[in-house]
């Protein structure tokens, strides 16, 4: 059965794409910890990250690094935090976080709430600040 990620890249869920390339695909976590919350996966459905091939795995996190950078302009924040947990969907993925400090990462911290209306503003901020 397809995880909720492959559902989202293959257009059943919708979702607010940051960027798409051949391979991978970003898009707003819609439980965030912080305004820009981002999730980065493969499109290729591998439940555990380390089991990617080694190549696919490097592109994910230079498709990764290009996703963070836009980030860090369209969110005022310090850092890009970047988490791998792997619990949460059998789906490799990257968490990218705009924090101000190391708390802004608590993944017990309460999440954001936020309108549907806001989520398509965060989204379309990052998207024009991805590097062409």
């Amino acid at each position: 059965m397809a995880s909720i990620f492959t559902k989202i890249v293959q257009g059943d869920i919708p979702c607010y794409k940051i960027a798409e390339s051949e391979k991978y695909f970003a898009f707003l976590d819609i439980n965030p910890l912080q305004k820009g919350h981002t999730l980065v996966i493969p499109k290729r459905e591998v439940d555990y990250i380390y089991d990617l091939e080694e190549e696919e795995l490097a592109g994910l996190h230079v498709f990764a690094q290009r996703v963070a950078k836009a980030i860090e302009q369209a969110i005022p924040c310090n850092r890009i935090g970047v988490a791998v947990i792997g619990l949460e969907v059998p789906h490799a993925h990257i968490h990218l976080i705009p924090i101000q400090s190391m708390q802004d990462m608590n993944f017990t911290n309460p999440k954001l709430l936020l309108e549907s209306s806001e989520m398509d503003l965060i989204a379309q901020s990052i998207r024009s600040n991805m590097a062409k």
